[in-house]
């Protein structure tokens, strides 16, 4: 299937800590990540987020940690590829879900490393590409072309939200309508 499933998806939020964003500059990163955040919420979809060293990085903005989904799990990290943590692949795969929704800092070291290497265990990745951010636009540009080059899915917020969504008969779809308005 070629559109995202609320049932068949985890999502996955690569480092957006405080001290990667403050260099960024990039807060429509975290406005959009908190809107997949909510409707992961609103629909059930379970949120796995890593963090990259956040002894020195701080930890997942207080935005998106205030709005996670119960049960949501923090996974620190210090590989560009959270999938060489230990265990890391064995977690995600204990979600049961085919499709991984992927995005956050930096497109393109840690999103594309991690990204490149679901699809080659065989998952379904989507990159959020407007929920994703580089400290430039060349790099940026580089890491969206290297995941679509590697076969993970190109894809925006309202993109995701409405294909979770399905129709406007959904019973949540009220409530993330309001997070677009």
């Amino acid at each position: 299937m070629n559109t995202l499933s609320s049932e068949n998806s985890l999502v996955l939020i690569i480092d957006i800590q405080d001290r990667l964003v403050g260099a960024l500059n990039k807060d429509i990163v975290v406005e959009n990540a908190y809107k997949i955040v909510k409707t992961a919420d609103y629909l059930k979809i379970p949120v796995l987020l890593t963090e990259q060293y956040p002894k020195g990085l701080g930890h997942t903005v207080q935005r998106l940690t205030d709005a996670l989904p119960e049960g949501s799990e923090v996974v620190e990290k210090t590989y560009f590829n959270a999938l060489l943590e230990e265990g890391m692949l064995d977690r995600i795969k204990s979600y049961g879900k085919r499709q991984i929704v992927i995005f956050g800092i930096e497109t393109h070291i840690c999103v594309h490393q991690t990204a490149s290497a679901l699809v080659e265990a065989g998952f379904d990745v989507y990159v959020i590409k407007d929920a994703c951010a580089s400290r430039n636009k060349y790099e940026f540009k580089q890491g969206i072309d290297a995941m679509s080059a590697n076969g993970v899915k190109i894809s925006c917020v309202e993109i995701a939200l409405f294909e979770w969504l399905k129709g406007a008969k959904n019973p949540k779809f009220k409530e993330v309508q309001a997070l677009i308005k």
